[in-house]
């Protein structure tokens, strides 16, 4: 019966999770990390800080869209091996907040919601490329 090493011993996983240790504790993904949550959670409260919470299919979207941003990029700081692949995720919620008010069923597009869902969803969008074009970077320069 042969027994085989841990994969946590792995030279390799080693070095990964020192590379994303790394990637992770720099000024800029930090800030990237903090910008994101707040934008998470605006876009989470937008229907009653922009007021249009009356327009429940749109307030519901957004609330929803809004945590599930946060959730993909709050964990990036603390577990970036594993959830650096969710800045994709979070670009295409950033994707579907600029949309969602023609995209939702009714007339959702009115002056408030295009504004609001517009620049939040505009600033996600970017958000989560700058979070998944640090991951690509640091790929790049280990080679």
């Amino acid at each position: 019966m042969t027994t085989h090493p841990s994969i946590e011993h792995h030279p390799d996983l080693a070095e990964m999770r020192t590379r994303f240790e790394r990637v992770t504790s720099t000024p800029r993904a930090q800030a990237v990390e903090a910008l994101a949550l707040i934008t998470g959670l605006y876009l989470a409260a937008s229907p009653w800080i922009a007021g249009f919470s009356g327009l429940t299919p749109l307030a519901i979207n957004n609330l929803i869209a809004g945590l599930a941003f946060c959730l993909c990029m709050g964990g990036l700081g603390s577990a970036y091996e594993r959830t650096h692949a969710m800045a994709w995720t979070a670009v295409a919620l950033g994707a579907w907040t600029i949309i969602a008010p023609w995209a939702i069923a009714g007339d959702m597009a009115t002056t408030r919601t295009v504004v609001s869902n517009v620049i939040a969803g505009g600033v996600a969008l970017c958000l989560g490329l700058a979070m998944a074009a640090m991951a690509g970077r640091n790929r790049e320069t280990r080679v």
